[in-house]
């Protein structure tokens, strides 16, 4: 049997979040608070799972797939900062990764659309109320996305592209849920 090294296309695929992390580091090399604020500054927890917490975690999953690794940054007086860079295999998997984001369709679990298939299970006038509520919550999000856009103007092309792309589908579902709702009050009344 033939000892073969995992190419980046065999190994296991990267979680959304990990994904997240490996582009930015592969920007330019990071330290981790500095993830945080692009993070921040790019809108990207509306599609992505990365909490505060969770980005020194990935750091290192990453730093021990061989993906990143770091050294310590002397900045100023204060302490050292590691900071992380993408390694040539971190480059090619997240080449690789992109590659396939860009052209493969992804399902997403929704927990929407699993309540929308049991609904019978709640009584009409709750579920109207609660994809009232629903609507609601998705015009505060897509007011606060409009306003982070706005305030940090300009911005390059493929970060607006993020901005954008929020705003499309926050909009689209807003539009899907309020036909969904005259649809629901039709069949309940």
């Amino acid at each position: 049997m033939v000892d073969e090294q995992e190419s980046p296309a065999e190994r296991q695929t990267m979680t959304n979040a990990e994904l997240a992390i490996l582009t930015l580091v592969g920007e330019r090399p990071r330290h981790g608070y500095e993830i945080e604020q692009v993070i921040e500054e790019r809108g990207m927890r509306e599609w992505t799972d990365v909490g505060f917490s969770s980005i020194y975690y990935l750091l290192n999953k990453l730093a021990r797939e061989g993906l990143i690794e770091s050294r310590l940054e002397q900045a100023g007086q204060g302490p050292a900062r590691k900071v992380y860079q993408v390694t040539a295999a971190g480059q090619e998997a997240l080449r690789e990764a992109l590659l396939a984001a860009l052209s493969v369709p992804e399902r997403y679990p929704s927990s929407l659309l699993l309540a929308v298939g049991n609904l019978p299970v709640v009584a009409p006038g709750e579920a109207l109320g609660a994809l009232e509520a629903y609507r609601a919550r998705l015009a505060e999000r897509l007011a606060r996305i409009r306003e982070r856009r706005e305030a940090q103007q300009p911005l390059p092309y493929f970060v607006d592209a993020l901005f954008d792309y929020s705003i499309s589908m926050i909009e689209a579902e807003m539009a899907w849920i309020e036909r969904f709702t005259v649809q629901v009050r039709q069949e309940t009344s």
